[in-house]
């Protein structure tokens, strides 16, 4: 049963570059009506997914950090009532590093938020003005000092193998970030997803993105960096000093049960993918008619559940347990990888074998993705 629970949060504050549809953009938000339909929701997914007190809660979406504290407050305490909680839950919120959202930081402490996480990407305010973000590099570091100031625990994230990036200069970026003293941190690498503004930008000629050897070069130096300042990876793109690894990621990485609430929350239990209506309006019509907002309740196959484990395990620096893989799941060992491609992978330094637990070695994390996808094997979809 679930012991981690997401919340989401579909609003912003105004138009913004990471919203997946124009109406997350609201003049005003009925908190009252909201506050009763996330509730409704949430008690229909304890109903079927209860039992265990929760050890994680995370507010994401548009602008969690804009939400209401009195909203914040009045949803821990129904989630309390509903699951209770684990001594030592972690209870952490997304933030965009703005002035007006900082403003919010104390009150939102005071609402039972433990932890939060901000989206700074970079500290350069040409980078930022790149990757579309509304926020200077002047007011992430406001909003890192405030959430500092208000959080025992703080995670920010950084974006790197932007176009001109160059060892000496991503190095000079990571070493500055890292000198804030943050227990964890995020640092992905620019990735082009199709139907972006950047993939158009590629097609057209107007963005040249580092190649594999650049990029691969400047992971190696945030391994390097990152493992000298106590903050070593515990996942391909998280770092964290020993004791402040997100908890809530973890659940999601280690496949274990989460409820998720709100417009377009995803969420597992019992080897069922649940999904909720995206769009807000939907979503209240679902919750009116139904009781809840799930738009789809899917039943997983064995395979594709233990395909869907080992990816997200295998992005660990922990591995995963074949053994408790094989029990958990009812399959046999031999077919849960490519043996031959596995044994080939070993032998290249790129992967790694302790007995049952298998891991992906540091050399491999930098081409993770096309390395899971030999590695899994094919036949796990069918069982």
């Amino acid at each position: 049963m679930a012991r981690a629970l997401y919340i989401h949060w579909p609003f912003c504050a105004k138009k913004c570059p990471y919203c997946d549809f124009n109406s997350h953009v609201r003049a005003g938000v009925d908190v009252a009506a909201w506050q009763a339909a996330l509730i409704a929701d949430m008690r229909a997914e304890a109903e079927v997914a209860g039992g265990e007190a929760l050890t994680s809660i995370f507010f994401g979406g548009g602008t969690p950090s804009l939400m209401p504290p009195a909203l914040v407050a009045a949803l821990l305490a129904e989630a309390e009532r509903l699951w209770g909680f684990d001594e030592t839950i972690e209870i952490t919120l997304e933030a965009n590093p703005s002035s007006v959202e900082a403003a919010n930081f104390a009150a939102l402490a005071g609402a039972g938020i433990n932890r939060v996480s901000l989206g700074v990407q970079s500290l350069d305010d040409a980078e930022l003005r790149f990757l579309g973000r509304l926020h200077g590099a002047s007011e992430s570091l406001a909003a890192l000092e405030t959430a500092q100031a208000h959080f025992a625990r703080v995670s920010f994230d950084m974006i790197y193998a932007l176009p001109g990036h160059t060892p000496d200069l991503w190095e000079q970026r990571l070493t500055r970030a890292l000198s804030f003293g943050t227990g964890h941190m995020s640092l992905y690498q620019l990735t082009i997803e199709p139907g972006t503004r950047f993939a158009s930008d590629v097609r057209r000629g107007r963005l040249v993105p580092l190649d594999d050897d650049e990029a691969a070069e400047l992971f190696d130096i945030t391994q390097a960096l990152t493992d000298a300042a106590g903050l070593p990876a515990y996942e391909t793109s998280n770092h964290a000093q020993p004791g402040e690894e997100s908890r809530h990621n973890l659940s999601y990485w280690r496949y274990h049960d989460y409820a998720g609430i709100g417009p377009g929350a995803h969420g597992r239990r019992g080897g069922v993918a649940t999904v909720r209506h995206k769009k807000p309006e939907n979503f209240l019509a679902a919750v009116a008619r139904q009781g809840d907002g799930i738009v789809e309740a899917r039943t997983l196959p064995i395979g594709d559940q233990a395909a869907e484990a080992l990816l997200m395990g295998l992005r660990l620096t922990e591995g995963v347990d074949l053994a408790a893989f094989s029990a958990r799941f009812g399959l046999p060992v031999a077919g849960l990888v490519d043996e031959a491609a596995f044994a080939r992978l070993v032998a290249l330094g790129l992967m790694w074998r302790t007995g049952a637990r298998i891991g992906v070695a540091p050399p491999g994390r930098s081409v993770l993705d096309s390395l899971l996808a030999e590695v899994v094997a094919d036949t796990l979809v069918a069982a």
